[in-house]
């Protein structure tokens, strides 16, 4: 088995830089991280690739956990627009994605479920799915299908866990429609991080969805009524209940950058950064579908075709990286904890996914100073460019 060290770098993980560290992998884990010269030492009489960082950043590999595509494809139209996608964020950094799909009848969701399952035990990167839809507030539908949004039924829930056989990791819900609670109760028993959003619930009831157990605020103040100095809303619950994980898409687009600041302020390690990528992400401005729903792309910004409601993002989480240290002013140990550990933990892959340590997955970006990607490593691996 061939190592691999990086060395004489800044390496970024658990909230903390060492610098002039190096990491070493072998058979797709890491093995040992340390600083200074002693990587020498540690791969001494073995075949062994070495990468000299000559001092750039290096962090864990990024984990999206809310994405509907990329490079023109869509993740609702299947494995192969799926995988077409993650190679284009792969290239920017993203080793791991949860893959998103939007409103769409539930038997169409079901057998998308089960494909994205299929995935999930041939593909690495792919973690498991997420479900935005159907189970949202018509008033705060955003690019969503109005005309499908429903409370779930028991049956819904029944037929979405079986097919996804367990690889159901997220599902968006509003919780103050009919039932709402109890949907948040079943999904959560079902092994599945529940996430407020696309919803009218007030402060009170999104308390109540923490309590019943969600985790999770789906994008931050987007989809959901603002922060009022009488009336604080979903972002206000989120950011006072210990354990739950706030989204935010940090393209400058969705959120201003001080209110981006202010999010990492007031809820420290538990903000990830999302792309909530649509399939133009890393492509051409034009004409788009995002489900059903036909989408306008100009300078970059996505916005639905009627209504100008922004519909997703042409966001990379490297980009979102950048964005956080150099516009907003995150220090960049905590910048990089919120696409590596803390979406990590947020779908239970907290053990094996999001740092540079021993037993963990050997992921990595390698990243000059203005946090461009030089490199990305995936299992191991160097990502051709």
């Amino acid at each position: 088995m061939t190592a691999h060290v990086i060395h004489s770098a800044r390496l970024v993980s658990e909230g903390r830089v060492v610098h002039n560290g190096w990491v070493r992998f072998a058979g797709g884990t890491i093995v040992a991280t340390g600083a200074g010269d002693d990587w020498r030492a540690a791969v001494a009489g073995e075949e062994a690739v070495v990468t000299d960082a000559d001092g750039a950043w290096v962090t864990p590999g990024f984990v999206d956990i809310h994405g509907h595509g990329g490079a023109t494809a869509s993740f609702d139209d299947g494995p192969e627009s799926i995988l077409r996608a993650l190679d284009l964020h792969q290239r920017h950094g993203t080793t791991r994605a949860v893959v998103s799909l939007v409103t769409a009848p539930v038997s169409n969701l079901a057998r998308s479920l089960r494909e994205i399952a299929a995935l999930t035990r041939s593909d690495a990167r792919v973690l498991g799915s997420h479900l935005e839809g159907p189970f949202l507030d018509v008033g705060h539908k955003g690019a969503h299908e109005p005309s499908l949004l429903r409370a779930a039924t028991s049956s819904d829930i029944d037929l979405l866990v079986d097919a996804a056989d367990g690889t159901l990791r997220q599902i968006t819900l509003a919780p103050e429609l009919p039932g709402g609670l109890d949907a948040v109760r079943a999904f959560r028993d079902a092994g599945t991080a529940v996430a407020v959003g696309h919803t009218a619930a007030d402060y009170a009831q999104t308390l109540a969805a923490f309590e019943a157990g969600a985790s999770i605020l789906t994008h931050a103040y987007n989809g959901m009524d603002g922060v009022h100095h009488r009336a604080p809303g979903p972002v206000a619950a989120a950011t006072r209940t210990p354990g739950v994980t706030l989204e935010v898409i940090n393209d400058g687009v969705h959120v201003h950058p001080e209110v981006v600041r202010m999010l990492f302020a007031a809820a420290p390690g538990r903000v990830a950064l999302i792309t909530d990528a649509m399939a133009a992400a890393g492509a051409d401005d034009g004409d788009y579908l995002l489900g059903s729903l036909a989408v306008e792309v100009r300078d970059g910004v996505a916005r639905l075709a009627e209504g100008g409601s922004i519909a997703g993002s042409t966001l990379t989480l490297d980009d979102a990286l950048r964005r956080a240290v150099l516009e907003v002013g995150i220090p960049v140990e905590e910048a990089v904890l919120a696409l590596t550990q803390t979406p990590a933990t947020a779908i239970g892959r907290g053990d094996d996914l999001g740092r540079l340590a021993p037993g963990y997955a050997a992921d990595a970006v390698v990243l000059d100073d203005d946090f461009r990607v030089l490199q990305v490593f995936a299992e191991g691996a160097p990502v051709a460019r």
